[in-house]
C-alpha cells in the first residue's frame, strides 16, 4: 500500500505539521487529521527510485543521465544519436532533446 503524505493547515498536533498515513490508492484522501479532526490536505511528494541501470538502460527507459564535470558543464552520459556530449551553463544549443523522449 502507498504511504501519503498530510499536511496540517492550522495548528499541528501530535501526528506534527507533516505526517504520513499508509492508504489504499483507491482510498479517499483524508481532508481531517484522523488525530485531532482538525483540517489536512494531501501532499505531492517526490519519489525516490534507487535501482541499479547501466548507462545504456537508464537511457533506453527515457531518463538522461548528467554527470557533472567542470564547474558548469555536464557530460551527457546517455546521450541520443545528434545530442551534444557534454551541457554547458548559457548554452541552450548543447541541452538534450528531451522532444524525443518526452510525447
Amino acid at each position: 500500500m502507498p504511504i501519503y503524505e498530510y499536511e496540517h493547515l492550522g495548528e499541528p498536533c501530535s501526528f506534527g505539521k507533516i505526517f504520513e498515513k499508509k492508504q489504499s490508492i483507491h482510498d479517499e484522501p483524508f481532508t481531517q487529521c484522523p488525530n485531532c479532526f482538525e483540517p489536512v490536505r494531501k501532499r505531492i511528494s517526490r519519489v525516490g527510485i534507487n535501482i541499479s541501470k547501466t548507462n545504456a538502460e537508464i537511457r533506453d527507459l527515457g531518463f538522461t543521465k548528467l554527470v557533472k564535470r567542470d564547474d558548469g558543464v555536464y557530460e551527457n552520459v546517455t546521450r541520443r544519436e545528434g545530442e551534444s556530449r557534454y551541457m554547458e551553463a548559457g548554452k541552450p544549443e548543447t541541452l538534450p532533446d528531451f522532444s524525443k523522449t518526452i510525447s
